[in-house]
């Protein structure tokens, strides 16, 4: 009886770092982040640059309140050690990693989608200064996406369940959940994000590394809006290097017109692939995971 009661306090421990995780975005998002960009002059928001800027770097507020839980609350304080360079494979070796990861296989997915032809970019315009800071947000944005999903939530199911499954696809779960209210939201657009949140936690589990995460999921996210001028989850941003012919995009296995890359066969398709040649390295070389609850 006693073992009965104890599994299923675990599992009702799910729902509750669930629950924690997604009030610490919201709080973050709406009530740090939306503040701090509103402080953002109007003239300068019509600038298309900064405009795009400041849909990322609402994000940042994320990061300042899940620093300020994980600092305040002792019982989450040792997770910042899986954030900081404790973690053997937080370098920038594996950061530099994550971006060529994360913005090739985005290409790759795009490549596809134009020799398909569903989809047209043409040349719009390149401005250096803008490009950086716009990827300095966008690594904002995806950094604060892995601190929430790739660290806490993952570390607090890799402290409640033995099977480290449990916390790579518990939090690839919740991570299809939180963009379940994304414009253009398909089934195969949440089954492509929970599939990306298994390839996520891969690396941190078998690399050591939510740097890496973070690279990879921020060079995705930058590749396919930023640079290609693609849909981000749906979302579209007023500046890009590339300019997608909208009109004349089409629905198929390699896009899809209210999505992008990401709700497709082919982009589930190639990001499984990532997931098994990321379990079949980890296993013959992958790194230890730091276990950040040994006392």
């Amino acid at each position: 009886m006693k073992k009965v009661l104890k599994a299923i306090g675990k599992v009702l421990k799910f729902p509750v770092w669930g629950i924690i995780a997604f009030l610490l975005l919201i709080a973050g998002q709406e009530l740090i982040g939306v503040k701090l960009t509103n402080l953002i002059p109007e003239r300068l928001m019509e600038n298309d640059a900064v405009s795009t800027a400041s849909m990322y770097l609402v994000f940042i507020g994320i990061w300042i309140v899940a620093f300020a839980w994980m600092v305040i609350f002792k019982w989450s304080r040792p997770i910042i050690k899986a954030i900081g360079t404790k973690a053997s494979g937080n370098n920038l070796k594996n950061l530099g990693i994550g971006l060529l990861i994360g913005g090739g296989l985005n290409l790759t997915c795009a490549l596809v989608a134009m020799l398909n032809k569903d989809i047209a970019i043409t040349y719009d315009s390149f401005r250096p200064i803008s490009f950086i800071a716009i990827f300095i947000c966008v690594f904002i944005q995806s950094g604060a996406e892995e601190l929430i999903c790739r660290g806490y939530l993952y570390q607090k199911l890799r402290k409640t369940f033995n099977n480290p499954w449990v916390a790579i696809i518990g939090n690839a779960v919740f991570f299809g959940f939180i963009h379940l209210a994304n414009p253009g939201i398909t089934a195969l657009s949440v089954v492509n994000i929970i599939v990306a949140g298994v390839f996520f936690s891969l690396m941190v589990y078998y690399m050591d590394s939510i740097w890496c995460a973070m690279a990879a999921h921020a060079a995705w996210n930058f590749m396919q809006n930023i640079v290609l001028g693609l849909p981000n989850s749906g979302i579209v941003v007023p500046y890009s290097v590339f300019s997608l012919d909208a009109a004349n995009a089409r629905d198929s296995w390699a896009y899809s017109v209210g999505f992008g890359v990401e709700g497709t066969l082919f982009s589930d398709a190639i990001l499984i692939v990532g997931c098994i040649v990321l379990i079949i390295w980890g296993r013959k070389h992958g790194k230890k995971e730091l276990n950040v609850w040994a006392k």
